[in-house]
């Protein structure tokens, strides 16, 4: 049984991350540890378990962490969990910064943890194998990602979430959008960006190989232009990614499984790893450079 310690209270860390563990039949939530005292004391005392008022408490106690926190805050103690010894079960972005994301990938290489970043679409099953096939058939020159969120609709969990109010789709949805385009188009090598209304930006990718990508994201769409959309274009035609088949409780199960997959045969070579966390982080943080300095940035 693998013992959890959650970091972590708001809604995400709630619905989705102790609902998952406490569902797994080889995981088990040891602890909660948050930010908010009162709040961590009620989200252990609905699971049956202690709150943490310290973090390397919570740490001795448990096998791995799971960490619904914002990137920042993650990061720090994503770092000392590996540092620890601890297995990782990550929240996207790894960090907020390059230097942060490498502090955690070299903690984990050091000690030998395993790890998984939890980018949702990655672990439909669906998705998976369409994204296997897609790339295995090669010849792709171009792809589009439109994710039109909206966090800012009455009842939105997300809407006071000061990061994503900070930081904008960029840091929040483009991580979703990059681990669709990359397992087909390959590593990016160039990022251009620009602004558009009500939160909207736009990336143009350049890809290993020469391919492109163009993504517009916003968290903050009419809720009449709410939509998801990545289709790829090449050689043989178009192929459309489709919607993943299971709830987030499940995706967040698979990668449960797959942390245990990791652990149980030594290996250290998942697909959503800390590894690839930190390079999504390298392209947002150019990204942002882009915005910034209204010139195409290389990586």
């Amino acid at each position: 049984m693998l013992r959890f310690g959650l970091f972590g209270t708001g809604h995400w860390a709630a619905e989705t991350h102790a609902a998952a563990i406490d569902a797994h039949p080889r995981a088990a939530l040891a602890g909660v540890w948050g930010r908010d005292p009162r709040k961590a004391a009620e989200l252990a005392d609905r699971h049956g378990v202690p709150a943490y008022d310290d973090v390397d408490a919570l740490l001795d106690a448990v096998d791995a962490v799971a960490v619904a926190l914002p990137p920042d805050v993650q990061a720090d103690i994503a770092f000392r969990a590996a540092t620890a010894g601890r297995h990782l079960l990550l929240d996207k972005p790894l960090a907020l910064g390059l230097a942060d994301a490498d502090r955690v990938v070299a903690a984990a290489q050091q000690s030998g943890v395993a790890s998984v970043v939890f980018f949702t679409q990655r672990f439909h099953p669906n998705i998976t194998g369409f994204l296997a096939a897609t790339a295995a058939a090669g010849g792709w020159q171009h792809a589009r990602a439109t994710m039109f969120a909206s966090i800012y609709q009455p009842g939105s969990p997300y809407g006071g979430s000061p990061w994503r109010r900070e930081h904008g789709a960029l840091w929040d949805i483009g991580p979703h959008a990059l681990s669709i385009i990359l397992p087909v188009l390959g590593r990016v090598t160039r990022v251009a960006a620009m602004d558009g209304p009500r939160g909207l930006v736009h990336l143009l990718l350049t890809h290993d190989g020469g391919a492109t990508s163009a993504l517009s994201l916003t968290l903050d769409a009419p809720p009449g232009a709410m939509t998801r959309d990545f289709v790829f274009y090449g050689e043989n035609g178009t192929e459309i990614v489709p919607p993943g088949d299971g709830s987030v409780l499940t995706a967040f199960g698979t990668a449960i499984d797959q942390l245990l997959e990791e652990i149980d045969a030594g290996t250290r070579d998942h697909r959503c790893d800390v590894r690839f966390g930190r390079e999504v982080v390298e392209i947002l943080v150019a990204a942002e450079a882009a915005r910034r300095a209204g010139r195409t940035m290389e990586l």
